[in-house]
């Protein structure tokens, strides 16, 4: 199993909707390294749900339930989807602020490369970030 972190605006598409539609396909990403990422997803690795625009926080986890397959919502190139499910709200969010303050993150794309909309999280950083929730 591996843990990868994904991107969406809440007002596009927020956790609450994942729990009322799911499953549901994960589309829509024109970046040619988060497209890397989403095709070494496989079913049943898990994903931190990244609230982007002015919230800036995970919020909460969510599951792989399909091998990538062929993005239908692309009109040209080679851009995949995934199917997700809900695993859980986290207890309190983790904010952007607080992953930047925290120098075990400096390494992390999040914080390096902050427009990229999927990437790999390490076992650490899920660690990591799951004890920064039950603090909040």
């Amino acid at each position: 199993m591996a843990y990868w972190l994904m991107k969406t605006e809440p007002e596009e598409f927020s956790y609450a909707d994942l729990e009322r539609k799911s499953p549901e396909m994960w589309d829509g990403v024109r970046n040619a390294a988060a497209a890397r990422h989403m095709r070494a997803m496989r079913p049943g690795d898990l994903f931190l749900f990244y609230h982007t625009g002015s919230e800036r926080a995970i919020v909460g986890v969510g599951r792989v339930v399909s091998e990538p397959y062929p993005d239908p919502t692309a009109e040209e190139g080679n851009w995949v989807a995934v199917d997700v499910e809900p695993a859980y709200r986290l207890p309190s969010p983790v904010t952007l602020a607080a992953i930047k303050a925290d120098p075990r993150f400096s390494d992390w794309a999040l914080v390096r490369q902050s427009r990229l909309s999927v990437m790999p999280v390490s076992p650490d950083q899920w660690q990591w970030i799951h004890e920064m929730a039950r603090m909040g």
